[in-house]
């Protein structure tokens, strides 16, 4: 498994419950939406799983690249 893959998994799981987060709050703070948030709050948990790989998958690099160029004790030795 690439360095890439195994980031990506570490951050989609906690990308995952920010975006619900969001969902649920937006389901729950508008009317329109919490009349039927019988259907909206599984269509959130969904949503979340399904686009926190994403995101993780597009921000794994730079979590990489950072640790390249850190000025730490370890690396000066």
């Amino acid at each position: 498994m690439k360095t890439r893959h195994q980031i990506t998994a570490l951050v989609a799981m906690q990308i995952a419950p920010v975006i619900f987060g969001l969902g649920i709050i937006a389901v729950l703070m508008i009317p329109a939406l919490n009349a039927n948030a019988m259907y909206l709050i599984p269509l959130a948990v969904a949503a979340s799983f399904l686009i926190s790989p994403l995101i993780a998958y597009r921000i794994a690099p730079e979590l990489r690249t950072a640790r390249l160029y850190e000025d730490s004790p370890r690396r000066a030795a």
